[in-house]
């Protein structure tokens, strides 16, 4: 136990205790994922809150835009990702007063990871509880950069975040293809995104955006996150006890 009261002290393994229960919290989080497809990236978000009945699920805002190219799709606590996403618009706008230039999306997620870092080597504070995926476009093409609270980032084709993620990942491996169109990557990220979820057949709660070339970003509607739901095939899903 004396091993993680403190975010500067190492278990005899090699371990911090700390960031491994702030990786628990993004994993006790609803289900986010993102994809990767010809000229952008889908993201999708599982807005799913504790008392749908009363609560308004559009004031739940699990995807957000970081600027024109590029989006950011959050898992774990909300008042976390908030601040990194703040964080992330201010580099964002700094480097288009000082270069006059988008940022890269490469140099941009690693500045929001370095600030991650330091949350985990110094006394007095904790690791954030949240990770993201950022998704987006720049010089080098399209890309999405999955981070976690350690500071770690990884690119991938596609990802998820959050509850449930085995079989989001083992549905991806099965289906992603290169080159995909938008529509495709966006019914593999619902399809994805149904794995994890305990009513499969209840997208309500989804949350779409969708990152592209000449298009910027672009968060759909419910007539047509509706309307993407209706043309995925049927499935029992996994279900999970996540929220």
């Amino acid at each position: 136990m004396a091993y993680d009261r403190a975010i500067t002290v190492f278990s005899p393994d090699g371990r911090l205790f700390q960031v491994e229960y702030a990786r628990e919290s993004v994993r006790r989080g609803t289900a986010t994922a993102g994809v990767v497809f010809k000229d952008g990236v889908a993201l999708v978000a599982d807005r799913r809150i504790a008392n749908p009945k009363l609560a308004e699920p559009s004031s739940v805002e699990k995807i957000h835009k970081v600027d024109d190219h590029i989006g950011a799709a959050t898992a774990g606590l909300v008042a976390d990702a908030r601040v990194l996403v703040d964080y992330a618009r201010l580099n964002s706008q700094i480097n288009k007063v000082t270069y006059n230039e988008p940022i890269s999306l490469e140099m941009l997620v690693r500045a929001v990871c370095d600030y991650k870092q330091q949350y985990t080597q110094f006394g007095g504070v904790r690791p954030f509880g949240t990770a993201l995926l950022v998704g987006g476009y720049d010089d080098t093409g399209v890309h999405l950069f999955e981070t976690d609270p350690s500071g770690s980032l990884t690119s991938f084709k596609a990802s998820s975040i959050g509850g449930n993620r085995t079989p989001v990942m083992e549905l991806f491996e099965e289906k992603y293809t290169e080159g995909m169109s938008m529509d495709e990557g966006v019914l593999l990220a619902l399809q994805g995104l149904q794995q994890s979820m305990e009513d499969p057949a209840n997208l309500t709660s989804v949350e779409i955006c969708v990152v592209q070339k000449d298009k910027g970003f672009q968060r759909f509607s419910t007539e047509q996150v509706e309307k993407f739901a209706g043309r995925l095939p049927p499935t029992s899903g996994k279900g999970s006890s996540k929220s």
